[in-house]
């Protein structure tokens, strides 16, 4: 089960990373259209996401420091969840910028706001599943003896 939480999360990580890295100025867009950063903050942050996304989850399908990506993860998806209900309830009509985009919607264009929080937060689950238990057995982890986890773990965990 770890190694399906890990390869979900890592592969939507991964896409969101990779929809985004090719013109960061969207990214920093979508961050802004938030209206929770200040702009000297929110521009880097805009910028370093995409990035920081792909190496989160190439870390998690690969099963290397597992649980520091997962919780890594898991922290960004809370945050992911937290500013898409912060835009909801302050009224913001924006794209959550998720997978590429963002920014204020067009006209006739309506918010996805509950299934956005909704897929957010199942990530985040997978998360925690992720820091709970074992990476699983086709992690690098447990290949280069970093999971500290058992061989009696490593069962259980399917």
């Amino acid at each position: 089960m770890t190694t399906v939480a890990r390869l979900v999360l890592g592969g939507v990580l991964i896409v969101a990373g990779a929809l985004k890295i090719g013109n960061p100025s969207d990214s920093v867009v979508a961050v802004k259209a938030y209206q929770l950063l200040p702009e000297s903050i929110a521009v880097p942050v805009g910028y370093v996401l995409p990035i920081l996304e792909i190496v989160i989850g190439v870390l998690l399908v690969v099963g290397l420091l597992t649980r520091v990506a997962a919780v890594i993860a898991g922290l960004l998806m809370f945050a992911f969840v937290f500013g898409i209900a912060w835009a909801w309830a302050n009224g913001l009509r924006i794209d959550c910028g998720c997978f590429g985009g963002g920014g204020q919607l067009g006209k006739g264009q309506e918010p996805t706001y509950l299934l956005d929080i909704l897929r957010d937060f199942g990530l985040v689950l997978l998360g925690a599943w992720t820091v709970r238990f074992p990476p699983g057995r086709f992690a690098l982890d447990g290949a280069l003896g970093l999971g500290g986890d058992s061989a009696d773990d490593e069962e259980d965990d399917q």
